[in-house]
C-alpha cells in the first residue's frame, strides 16, 4: 500500500470502534492500538497506589515518577505501566470505569501519553482509536474516522459487556473536559453504527482507505 498508514478511529463510548479499529487492523496489516487502554492502565496505577483521581496535583506527581513502556506483539499495541502489563479484567474493573474520565481530562497525563502514543508511528502503520486521535494526536493524516451510535444503543451495548457505568455521564465527561475534548475533526468520515452490524462498518472504512490511498499513490 506504499508509505505507511496513520488510521485514526474516533468516537463515544460503545460505539463500536474499538472493534471496527482491530479487524481494519487485520485486514489492513496494521498494528492495532487501543489508546484508551493507556488511560486505563495509567488509572488503574493511580488507585492501586491510593491516589485520588481527582487530586490532580498528586495524580501529576505519580506521573513524572511512572515510567510507560509501548510496543505490540502480533500485531497488537500493549502499554505496560511501571513495569506491570495489566489483563482485561483489570484494566476493565468498576473501579478504573468510574475513575478513568477523570484521569483523561487532566493535561498533563495527556500530553505524556500523547507522546508515547505518536511513538507508535515511528514503527509501522497502524490503526490507532480514540477520543482525540484525528484531532489531537494525528490531525495530519488523511485517513479520520468517527464511529458514533445513538446514546440508548451504545447504553444496552455497553450493560451487554457487563460494564455498568453511565453512557450520558462518560459522553459529557469526554465532550466537556477541557483537554483534548471528544469532537469530531473536520477532514473526518462519521459513520452511524447504530443500525450497521460490525462487518459493514469495517468494509465502509477499509474500502475508504484503498480508495483514498489509490487515489494518492495515482
Amino acid at each position: 500500500m506504499g508509505k505507511p498508514l496513520i488510521i485514526a478511529i474516533d468516537g463515544p463510548a460503545a460505539s463500536g470502534k474499538s472493534t471496527v479499529a482491530r479487524r481494519v487492523a487485520r485486514a489492513l496489516n496494521c498494528v492495532f492500538v487501543n489508546s484508551g487502554e493507556m488511560y486505563r492502565a495509567f488509572t488503574w496505577w493511580t488507585l492501586k497506589n491510593d491516589v485520588d483521581p481527582t487530586d490532580t496535583d498528586a495524580v501529576i506527581r505519580l506521573l513524572n515518577d511512572t515510567s510507560f513502556t509501548c510496543g505490540h506483539e502480533e500485531l497488537i499495541g500493549f502499554v505496560e505501566v511501571a513495569g506491570q502489563r495489566l489483563s482485561e479484567e483489570e484494566l476493565k474493573n468498576d473501579a478504573v470505569n468510574s475513575s478513568v474520565s477523570a484521569i483523561a481530562a487532566i493535561a498533563e497525563v495527556r500530553a505524556r501519553l500523547v507522546a508515547e502514543q505518536r511513538a507508535f508511528a515511528n514503527e509501522s502503520s497502524l490503526v490507532m482509536e480514540g477520543r482525540d486521535i484525528g484531532t489531537v494526536v494525528f490531525p495530519d493524516t488523511p485517513w479520520k474516522f468517527f464511529i458514533d451510535a445513538a446514546p440508548e444503543i451504545r447504553a444496552a451495548r455497553r450493560n451487554a459487556e457487563g460494564i455498568g457505568d453511565s453512557i450520558e455521564a462518560r459522553d459529557r465527561a469526554d465532550s466537556m473536559r477541557k483537554a483534548s475534548p471528544l469532537k469530531v475533526a473536520d477532514d473526518a468520515m462519521v459513520i452511524d453504527s447504530s443500525h450497521l452490524d460490525i462487518d459493514e462498518v469495517v468494509d465502509i472504512v477499509v474500502n475508504a482507505i484503498r480508495w483514498e490511498n489509490e487515489s494518492v499513490a495515482s
